[in-house]
């Protein structure tokens, strides 16, 4: 079978390991064990925090951000905005393939999966630093595994867990009386619904995680999902994927010839009446745009029988991040229950917290409560049925198959 890259940079990466022996020490690091220092180090630093930028509500929630790190700790965070990850990837790689080891243009990279995986061979982070964060220990990681373990990897302290996602479909109950629970079930109702359900175009990963919900669904072989794709027969594995979206292609919006370009644009097809079922990797996300008029109030969410994708989302700082105490104290505080409950405010941006809420003072878990006046919002325990992530080399193949079956035509 041919080898499956994990992304188009990691030819790249493959250059730069001859000259790591030869490189220049890297600049003195914060001492993780004087807190108090580091904060005293970052204080007037500006931070450099490259991170998605196709949703507005993510935008704002990191504008806010900004504005409460400068007013807690003097420091200025510059939101790079990024359409996808993989630029800032390869920007760490060829600064790094110049010999540029202490004054890297990134300090913070909001990743997880393939793009930590591959940043992490290849030694292009720094750390381990995610349990000398004070407000790490709000995860409890001993309970809550999740938070140390990104697609199948041990994170190893050298990224910091910073929100929860989970495949949630999402319709509106006034044309739809009785959704799909299973993902065979899906292509019963696209058949009989035709143009009113799509996914996003690969490689979008709201649109990859699609598929690997289908082949999970679809293939007979699961064990072989959770290791490098390289060790299985890819062809074999995901044959019956191919075969349910051959079936389901013709049925979709606009029959299969287009697809939406993002979560977000698969949302406003929602909203514009164009679909009736979608879905999105972040729960509480139909319960906010209901709460901004962005989706009708008779929309509900809910998820599969046998349960639905699910991660945890990271920060992690690139080993040659020059202002490395600022990225450290902004860590922590993405992780503190303020920013914490901020973020999981449907009025902000709805995304699941990673703190372990059941430790938290009474005081305190009240800033998590639950919106239950919306009918779209899910329940938590909704949510418990979490189907694990798979070996991030199966999202880069699964990306380059698609595109050759569909796209390359």
């Amino acid at each position: 079978m041919p080898q499956y890259r994990f992304s188009h940079w990691t030819t790249a990466l493959a250059g730069v390991s001859l000259s790591l022996a030869l490189a220049s020490p890297l600049a003195a690091s914060p001492n993780l064990n004087d807190w108090r220092g580091v904060n005293e180090q970052a204080h007037g630093q500006t931070v450099y925090w490259n991170a998605w930028a196709g949703d507005t509500r993510t935008n704002g929630y990191i504008a806010w951000v900004a504005k409460r790190m400068a007013e807690l700790h003097g420091i200025e965070v510059v939101h790079v905005k990024l359409d996808d990850t993989s630029t800032a990837v390869s920007r760490v790689v060829t600064e790094k393939t110049a010999d540029n080891r202490d004054d890297g243009s990134i300090d913070l990279i909001w990743l997880n999966g393939e793009n930590f995986a591959a940043m992490r061979e290849h030694e292009l982070l720094y750390g381990p630093f995610a349990e000398a964060l004070p407000n790490f220990a709000l995860t409890h990681p001993a309970d809550n595994p999740e938070v140390v373990t990104d697609f199948t990897l041990p994170t190893d302290g050298f990224e910091s867990p910073w929100g929860k996602a989970q495949i949630t479909f999402y319709y509106d109950s006034q044309e739809v009386k009785s959704p799909p629970n299973s993902i065979e079930a899906l292509l019963d109702w696209a058949e009989a619904n035709p143009g009113r359900f799509s996914y996003p175009r690969i490689p979008d990963f709201t649109g990859s995680t699609f598929l690997k919900q289908a082949l999970i669904a679809m293939t007979d072989d699961r064990h072989a999902l959770y290791a490098p794709v390289e060790a299985s027969d890819f062809s074999s594995i995901t044959a019956p994927l191919w075969n349910y979206l051959d079936a389901l292609h013709p049925h979709l919006w606009r029959s299969g010839r287009q697809f939406p370009d993002s979560g977000p644009a698969l949302r406003s097809l929602m909203g514009a009446g164009e679909l009736s079922l979608a879905f999105t990797f972040y729960p509480s996300e139909p319960a906010a745009a209901v709460a901004d008029f962005e989706l009708p109030e008779s929309t509900r969410s809910y998820v599969l029988d046998e349960g639905t994708l699910g991660n945890v989302h990271f920060v992690a700082i690139p080993f040659n991040s020059p202002h490395k105490a600022g990225a450290l104290v902004l860590a922590n505080f993405l992780l503190s229950p303020e920013a914490q409950a901020h973020k999981q405010n449907l009025n902000v941006w709805g995304d699941r917290t990673v703190i372990d809420v059941a430790h938290l003072d009474d005081t305190t878990r009240q800033l998590f409560r639950i919106d239950t006046d919306n009918e779209a919002m899910l329940t938590s325990q909704a949510l418990s049925q979490t189907l694990p992530e798979l070996h991030p080399s199966w999202m880069t193949a699964l990306q380059e198959a698609w595109q050759a079956r569909y796209v390359a035509q």
